[in-house]
């Protein structure tokens, strides 16, 4: 890992729980006028520390407002969203944004780099607004630069790197707070296929050599078989939820 695991700040006075989130019952719906559309239909999901999990589907079937309601960036009618065992209903929206910036980590379609600051400034940024000390940011920043292959890249600006170099910048990022889980909404979506699967070969040793956790969106199937676990949805709904996927997709 990255360095020494920081206490979840949950509830510390029990252990880690194997389930690093969990949805329950979880229901969700957009109102857009006098009209109702559900988008996630008494959802349950449990995911394990360790996994690649895919979460499949048809647009417009609920699978980025799953992972924005289990990553408490969206609220939700009813149900419950467990993180590390914990309640994140039961947090204060300042608590709930502090274990977002200290136990979760996310990478999305597109790279939201900074244009102005350079790859580890990027890196280290979220890290001081955390609260980390700028030594501690530092070190951090330049260790996960260092695993995504990019110890050679660090003083240059986004406009000076290729989309997948960024894109790992963006890895390097989630990463460097040594997060529970890591969510990824399409992230080879603005790749070329050889770019693409250059960071889903990082994603796959991350998880192999660190046990890093990663909840992936996608409807490409090559992201998908590098999942070891393939959750399909449709119309709010999980349809299907299976291992192996290389197998089953």
């Amino acid at each position: 890992m990255l360095g020494r695991k920081p206490r979840t700040g949950l509830d510390e006075s029990q252990p880690l729980s194997t389930v690093v989130v969990e949805a329950r019952a979880l229901c969700k719906t957009y109102v857009m006028g006098r009209v109702r559309v559900p988008a996630l239909r008494e959802v349950n999901l449990r995911i394990e520390r360790g996994e690649i999990v895919a979460i499949v589907g048809p647009s417009g079937c609920g699978k980025t407002t799953l992972l924005h309601c289990l990553s408490g960036l969206e609220d939700f009618e009813s149900g419950e969203v467990r993180l590390e065992g914990a309640s994140l209903a039961r947090l204060s929206d300042g608590r709930k944004a502090d274990q977002r910036a200290r136990r979760m980590g996310f990478v999305f379609q597109s790279y939201n780099l900074l244009p102005v600051l350079n790859a580890l400034e990027n890196v280290e940024l979220p890290l001081l607004l955390a609260g980390r000390s700028g030594g501690e940011a530092r070190r951090r920043a330049l260790r996960a630069l260092e695993v995504v292959g990019l110890e050679n890249r660090l003083r240059h600006r986004p406009s000076e790197l290729s989309g997948g170099q960024q894109q790992r910048v963006a890895i390097a990022r989630a990463l460097a707070p040594e997060p529970a889980v890591i969510f990824a909404d399409e992230p080879t979506g603005n790749l070329d296929s050889d770019s693409a699967e250059e960071v889903m070969q990082l994603i796959d040793r991350l998880n192999r050599d660190n046990a890093q956790t990663f909840v992936l969106v996608t409807h490409a199937r090559e992201v998908a078989v590098h999942a070891r676990r393939i959750v399909r949805m449709r119309d709010g709904e999980i349809v299907a939820d299976s291992s192996e996927s290389r197998t089953t997709f």
